[in-house]
């Protein structure tokens, strides 16, 4: 069912809101038909996603560190990596062509490196010991970066060619400046991407419901113009070609943002609304496959509520 509203509030554009329902989206629970609706263990308290080139999402617990990966085939899977405790959550995560898996470290002030395959810790970086929140991550050509969503800071991983990993201490720690806003001591820089053309990154604030295009080299940022739209409940961003897909959580609402190369402007072109089995979405992968068709997955974080059990949930990618 399709139902497009009119929006206001913006100048750039007017877009428009598409009610899907993902039980209509696809084959949801036939076995080796790529399912809907992908359960994940029991108390998982998922955030982040994972997909690569191979039909697998990695998911990682925000209550113990652990990652499961889930077989988008069948929707069956298993843990791969077993984490050290509910003091080092697993929060966003990103997968290389390497097989290895970048994790944010939420709380635990660190970043991990794990091996999808083996789910074998490969690397820990101790980016800080004080009070944070590694929330998010994105893979460039020079290595990853990772929000600290408690501090005005990116931090990096420099990778060389070859893909060799940094030492412990190898890490970089990027300020954020230029127009960049901190506020408040929750949550700001959140959901991270690249830009269309590959020289910037793009960076969503939870408190201030804006989003910065970001030198990688320099921190220095410079508000992206929507045409006035806020990303309220603003959290993980995926970047398909020129279109950027931003989660809005308690909202539920996907926005597909039509962006300029170099990421500095973009046109709201849909909201899309994501009702049950959608519950607390946060972040956003695609794969492509021929059967199936090209789909997006969202796991739901379900956050403050008394729950046990937890899923992803897949939708077609919406038009832009």
């Amino acid at each position: 069912m399709n139902r497009r509203q009119a929006l206001t509030g913006f100048a750039a554009a007017a877009a428009a809101t598409v009610l899907v329902n993902p039980t209509r989206a696809g084959a949801a629970g036939e076995p080796g038909h790529f399912p809907t609706v992908i359960p994940l263990p029991d108390n998982w308290l998922p955030e982040g996603i994972a997909i690569g080139s191979a039909p697998f999402a990695y998911f990682g617990s925000r209550a113990t560190g652990s990652v499961y990966r889930a077989n988008l085939a069948t929707g069956q899977g298993e843990i791969i990596h077993d984490g050290p405790g509910a003091a080092f959550p697993a929060v966003g995560l990103k997968i290389d062509e390497r097989n290895r898996l970048f994790v944010s470290g939420g709380s635990a002030g660190d970043g991990r490196v794990i091996h999808a395959v083996s789910g074998q810790l490969l690397a820990r970086y101790q980016f800080t010991t004080a009070r944070s929140f590694f929330n998010d991550v994105v893979l460039t050509p020079s290595g990853p970066y990772f929000t600290n969503s408690l501090e005005a800071a990116l931090y990096h991983l420099p990778i060389d060619t070859d893909g060799h990993l940094p030492a412990p201490d190898g890490f970089v720690r990027v300020p954020l400046g230029g127009a960049w806003e901190q506020r408040g001591t929750g949550n700001n820089a959140n959901g991270i991407a690249r830009t269309p053309d590959g020289a910037g990154l793009l960076v969503v604030n939870s408190a201030n419901q804006l989003l910065y295009r970001v030198d990688p080299s320099t921190g220095f940022a410079v508000q992206v113009d929507l045409g006035g739209y806020l990303l309220e409940a603003g959290d993980g961003l995926l970047l398909d070609g020129q279109v950027l897909y931003a989660v809005q959580n308690r909202l539920q609402i996907l926005a597909v943002i039509r962006l300029s190369d170099d990421g500095t402007a973009g046109v709201v072109a849909d909201r899309v609304e994501l009702p049950p089995p959608f519950n607390v979405p946060t972040t956003v992968a695609k794969f492509s496959n021929g059967a199936a068709g090209d789909r997006l997955y969202l796991p739901n974080a379900k956050f403050g509520q008394a729950v046990t059990t937890f899923e992803a949930v897949s939708i077609p990618v919406p038009v832009a």
